[in-house]
Formats: structure tokens, sequence, C-alpha cells
């Protein structure tokens, strides 16, 4: 029996967004014991904006993955540079918890000394701050480059490759000769389209969280790892559900 992988957007978006984000794993890189189910936050904002849609999709996230391990999945991976609900899966569920974010981040430092970041608009810099700070790797940034494109979490980046792509190249080439980079990353698994592209016109690793976050959900489950219960303290009593909409319905006194 395959062992099942829940990949969640944290925010609602189409199917064939869904289907998008899935096609970037190619089929020889997926391994044959794995199968991947992606999915997405049932309500909530639509580009993380801001440090409220953030909140809106913690808890949302939460609600997406609370019931993983009931529903037979051996491992749950966020899916974005955000890490929402993250530390409360974590919490809720023994089964390996995958933030991309933190995945890709660590990887870079393996991979070189200090990393850029290429993002489409300076108004996601907010979970870049929230997670390096997290992970104490903040000194191992060198920088974040924008291209001041608003991000479309619906069509990604489909019919955009002659406008974008050579703005993130450009993006790309800055981070490397005046910041110092020497790794770059992705900053937004939306962004997953530009990878190969890029990958083929830049001389330094180029990081595609979508992929590392997805392997690295591979290599716990390989490895009989998860995360430690003793750092991530289970619930004394749960509340699943609690997002959803029939909550109060269901759960309405007197």
């Amino acid at each position: 029996m395959k062992r099942r992988v829940k990949m969640i957007v944290p925010v609602p978006v189409p199917q064939a967004a869904l289907a998008a984000f899935a096609s970037q794993i190619p089929p020889g890189l997926l391994h044959p014991g794995i199968a991947v189910e992606f999915g997405c936050a049932a309500r909530g904002g639509g580009t993380l904006d801001s440090l409220y849609e953030g909140a809106i999709a913690d808890a949302f996230c939460l609600e997406a993955g609370a019931r993983a391990e009931e529903e037979g999945f051996a491992a749950v991976c966020i899916n974005s540079m955000s890490d929402s609900g993250v530390a409360a899966l974590r919490s809720r569920l023994t089964i390996p918890v995958v933030g991309t974010a933190q995945a890709t981040y660590h990887l870079a430092c393996q991979l070189g000394k200090r990393f850029s970041i290429l993002s489409m608009w300076d108004r996601w810099a907010w979970l870049y701050d929230k997670v390096l700070h997290e992970q104490g790797l903040a000194h191992r940034l060198a920088s974040i480059r924008e291209i001041g494109v608003r991000p479309d979490t619906a069509e990604l980046l489909a019919g955009k490759e002659d406008s974008v792509f050579p703005l993130l190249l450009d993006a790309a080439r800055r981070a490397l000769d005046e910041d110092g980079a020497d790794v770059l990353v992705l900053g937004s698994t939306t962004m997953h389209q530009s990878h190969a592209w890029l990958a083929e016109r830049l001389a330094v690793p180029v990081l595609n969280p979508g992929l590392v976050g997805f392997k690295t959900c591979e290599m716990l489950l390989d490895l009989g790892l998860a995360h430690s219960k003793r750092a991530y303290r289970a619930p004394e009593r749960t509340a699943d559900g609690i997002f959803a909409a029939s909550w109060e319905k269901q759960n309405r006194t007197g």
C-alpha cells in the first residue's frame, strides 16, 4: 500500500491550480511507494498579503490537516513559504509535518553560505521574516529581491512567462552580483513554473520550495522520523472542526 502525503495550500484555490501545483512533481522524482494528494484551506484570504491573512491561514491549515492521521495519511506538508499552521499541526499529529520554508531554508544553508529569496512582491516580506527568525537563519539571508508583480494564486505564472521570467532572472543576477548570494530560493510555491527556466540560466543552485518540501516528507518517511512530541506536545483535548462552517450549528446550546 502506498504511503499518502497530504500537501496543503494555505489559501483557497480552484481545482485547476491544485492540478498545476501537483504537476510540478515529475513522475521520475516520485517514490513508487508514495502517493501525493493536494488540497487547500477551505476559507481565508487570497494572497497572504499580511499578518492578518497569515493568522487566518494558520487556522484553516490546522483545520485542513488536523484529521490527516485518522484519514490514513503518512505525512503532511504545508505547500507554502508561510509554513502556515505547521507548529499547531505538529502538536496535533504524530506523523511527520513539514514546513516548506523551513525545509528550503535549511537546505539552502547546506548548499552555500548565503542565500537570496526571489519574490513576486514586497507584501510577502513578513512571511520570510517570520520563518527565518523562528529558525534562527536571518543571518544567512543575503537579500530578498522582489519584482513588483502581484501574484495570481489561481493561474500561477501560466501565460506570464515572457513578462515575469526575465524580471526574475534580472533579480537573481542582482542577488548574486550585488548582494553576495550563492544560492537562490524561489519565494513562493506559486512560482514553481519559473524554476527550470531560471536554473538553466544560472550557475548556482536554485531551489524550488514545493519540491524540497515534498522530498523532505519522503526522506522523513524513509528514515522513520517525525517531529519530537516533547517539543510539540499534544493537546489534552482536541476541537477538530472548530473552524468548519457547520461547527457553530453542531455545538449550539440553549
